[in-house]
This record gives C-alpha cells, structure tokens and sequence, in this order.
C-alpha cells in the first residue's frame, strides 16, 4: 500500500488562516510559524537512510521497500 503524498501547501495555508483567524497573529508571525511546522513535517516524512532520502510516498509502506528505480534502498529508516 503506498502513503498520500504530502502536499505542503495546503498545510501550509490551512496553519496561516488558522493563526491570522483565530489566533489574530500578524501575517508574519503566522508565515513564520506555518514555515517551521511545514518544515518539521517535512522533515518526519524523509527517509533517514543515507543513501536514500526520498519521502514516504515513495515506498510501500507494508515493505517498507522504496519505488525509486535507481535508490538502494531496502527499508524506510525514521
């Protein structure tokens, strides 16, 4: 089974809202925090491994094998 792919922007725009809204930050404050939490979740779904650092959606996720042709890669490492 492959994993979603991670789509950054809407993450990113749904945080910014979410503090310029409701939080009533200032819309660098808000870019600033959104910049640090995409980053960090980015960060969560990179393989570790050094040869590799693809993202998770490109393995399966049962195998943990990744699909890229030319990667060595035989397990996602966290």
């Amino acid at each position: 089974m492959l994993e979603k792919q991670f789509n950054h922007n809407l993450l990113y725009n749904g945080i910014v809202h979410f503090y310029i809204d409701k939080k009533l930050y200032s819309k660098e404050k808000a870019n600033f925090i959104a910049q640090a939490i995409v980053k960090k979740e980015a960060q969560k779904r990179i393989c570790k491994n050094k040869t590799c650092k693809h993202f998770t959606h490109n393995h399966i996720r049962n195998t943990e094998t990744c699909l890229v042709v030319d990667c060595k890669c035989n397990q996602f490492t966290k």
